[in-house]
This record gives C-alpha cells, sequence and structure tokens, in this order.
C-alpha cells in the first residue's frame, strides 16, 4: 500500500470516528468490517447505519468507499455526493467520486451508455476541484486527472466528424499530457508516467 492510500484511509478512519456523534451497532459492525477490508459486509451494516441517521458524514464515507471497494461505482457516487454537501472541503471525497465516474464512464451500463460524456466531464471536475483543495504537489491527484483526460479524448476521438472535434481532442490529449509532465518535474524516474506520456503523444501524432 502506497504513502497515498495509507494517508487516506486513515484520514477515513478519523474522520468517521469523529463523524459519529452517538455509535450504534451498525456504525461499529460497519466500522470493524470495514476496518478489516470486508467490505460487502460494511456496506450491509453502514447501509441500515444510514438509514438510521442519513446525515452522519462519518457513515456516509466509510459507506461511500465501501461501495467504491465494492464495484459499486454508482451507489460511491451518490453517496460520495450526500457526504460533499455536509464535507465540501474534503478532497479525498472528491478524488473517489471522481475515480468511480470514471468507472462509469470507462465501462458504462446500457442504461447509462448515453451518460458516458456527463461522466467524464463530471470526473475531471471532481479531480480538478481535488486539486485546488489539496494543492498541485499531489501526483496521485495528478495522475487520475491525467488519465480522465485521456480517457475522454479516446472517447472523443471515435466520434470525429468534423475539424473542430478533432481540435477539441487534441486540446484533451494535451491537456493529459500536461498533468503528466507536472508529475515528472516531481518524479522524474516514474517509467509509468513516461510511458503514459509517449502513448498520449502517439494518439495526438495519429490525429494530425
Amino acid at each position: 500500500m502506497n504513502y497515498f492510500k495509507q494517508t487516506l484511509i486513515l484520514l477515513l478512519v478519523i474522520s468517521a470516528i469523529n463523524g459519529m456523534a452517538q455509535n450504534n451497532n451498525y456504525d461499529k459492525l460497519g466500522m470493524q468490517a470495514w476496518l478489516k477490508g470486508d467490505y460487502k459486509a460494511a456496506v450491509t451494516q453502514l447501509e441500515k447505519a444510514d438509514t438510521k441517521d442519513p446525515n452522519n458524514a462519518g457513515v456516509l464515507k466509510m459507506l461511500g468507499y465501501s461501495y467504491y471497494q465494492c464495484g459499486n461505482f454508482e451507489n460511491a457516487v451518490s453517496t460520495y455526493s450526500r457526504y460533499i454537501t455536509l464535507k465540501p472541503s474534503d478532497y479525498s471525497a472528491y478524488y473517489y467520486r471522481g475515480k468511480a465516474r470514471l468507472n462509469v464512464a470507462n465501462d458504462p451500463k446500457e442504461s447509462l451508455s448515453q451518460m458516458r460524456e456527463n461522466f467524464y466531464l463530471s470526473a475531471l471536475k471532481d479531480f480538478t476541484k481535488a486539486i485546488e483543495i489539496n494543492g498541485e504537489e499531489d501526483a496521485q491527484l495528478l495522475q487520475n486527472r491525467g488519465l480522465a483526460y485521456k480517457d475522454y479524448a479516446i472517447y472523443k476521438s471515435y466520434k470525429i466528424k468534423k475539424t473542430a472535434e478533432k481540435t477539441a481532442c487534441i486540446a484533451l490529449f494535451n491537456n493529459s499530457v500536461t498533468d503528466f509532465q507536472k508529475i515528472l518535474v516531481m518524479q522524474p524516474q516514474r517509467k509509468d508516467i513516461i510511458s503514459l506520456v509517449d502513448y498520449v503523444k502517439a494518439q495526438i501524432t495519429s490525429l494530425k
């Protein structure tokens, strides 16, 4: 587990504990399962806790994260959205909501296929908000926004019919490169990021 994930989990635990004014059994059982990494069991208990106290920020944050870890990205998005109304300055909530939205966009259910562009745009907004709150020194946030720009540009590239659409697509790819290059300034030995830059630049070349 990298430092970023360790820090996020620690913050999740602290904020969850602080958000529980009066713990009930569902809260306790949900947190116990959550801390063990049993996210399915955590969802079961935390959903019950949420029903009893729908404005409990600690429960919502753990529940959103548990939904995400279970691959239930739509519920993760809606739960983090409720949490953000209570805690609008928590950058990690925007980060995970952005990741959930990007997952939906990249692998949409048939019922959501017409909404893919909205999910890409919303994911980009979430990552941008997380960066605004936590700063551009966070390589993980930059990497995820760079990936979102890349994935959105690839999606858009399949629909190009006019010169203006090609120009817009190249702009998205360039935004992706910009974020990846910011990471390389801080971490110049990141071979995975170097490979991503090369890949995105090749995509740009193919469109010219």
